[in-house]
């Protein structure tokens, strides 16, 4: 009678996994990629970028070359900002 319990429990057990396998495996697959969660304040963040960018290209005089360079690392932090928003 014990062994006849004995394999009475391995064969449950092999058809429970198999089931859980199997019910695991026939689960819709999720979609390929979800959207970003949106990012506000980097949304802002870049909108006032570009709103600085247009006045110091609109600004008259050079600073002594600072106007330029302020307009570089604009770009260059318009350019990260950017990155983020792809971020998830």
């Amino acid at each position: 009678m014990k062994r006849f319990l004995s394999y009475f429990f391995v064969i449950a057990v092999t058809v429970v996994l198999t089931l859980a396998f199997s019910a695991a495996v026939l689960q819709p697959k999720a979609s390929a990629a979800p959207a970003p969660p949106p990012h506000p304040r980097v949304e802002k963040a870049l909108e006032a970028m570009h709103n600085a960018k247009e006045h110091m290209e609109h600004a008259e005089g050079e600073f002594h070359g600072h106007r330029a360079k302020s307009i570089e690392h604009l770009d260059a932090a318009i350019h990260e900002a950017e990155i983020c928003m792809q971020e998830p």
